[in-house]
């Protein structure tokens, strides 16, 4: 079965086109089988701008993505297989779609940064709230220390 990825990007590239937009496809240059001028790589990602008028013979298949562009005035022939794709978006207000990794060993800088924004969210909370085993469940005013507050529901009748 094809991965629905291809389709989705062919619908935002046309979508983008219709409605005057720059598409530009966020691009895993360490992907086997990208073909990308290497002095525009930056930490092993480019960004390809992928409007007709700045690449001629735009092939958008369901394997590859190819085209020939131009990298100081220099034509370049692009190949980008469509697993090494991690977002298509538009320049001007970056609407579109980012895609998760097809393989669940690799992480996303995303998710890291996720994982590791819940780790410190969680080493912060141990540090806030000691735990204890008294049994109560951490929640506010229970260890005792501090004038005891009134909830801040009303009870509507």
């Amino acid at each position: 079965m094809v991965s629905t990825k291809p389709y989705l990007i062919r619908a935002i590239y046309e979508w983008a086109m219709e409605n005057g937009f720059t598409p530009q496809i966020l691009v895993d240059a360490q992907v086997s089988g990208v073909d990308v001028p290497e002095g525009y790589v930056n930490e092993g990602k480019i960004v390809l701008n992928i409007q007709n008028q700045a690449v001629q013979h735009l092939e958008l298949g369901n394997e590859l993505i190819s085209f020939s562009a131009r990298f100081g005035g220099v034509p370049v022939q692009i190949s980008v297989p469509v697993d090494a794709v991690l977002a298509i978006y538009t320049r001007e207000n970056g609407d579109g779609l980012s895609f998760v990794s097809e393989d669940p060993n690799v992480e996303t800088e995303g998710e890291k940064s996720q994982e590791e924004s819940q780790e410190e969210s969680r080493k912060e909370s141990r540090e806030e709230s000691p735990e204890s085993d008294s049994g109560d469940d951490g929640g506010p005013d229970t260890d005792g220390s501090g004038p005891k507050r009134g909830s801040h529901l009303k009870l509507v009748k």
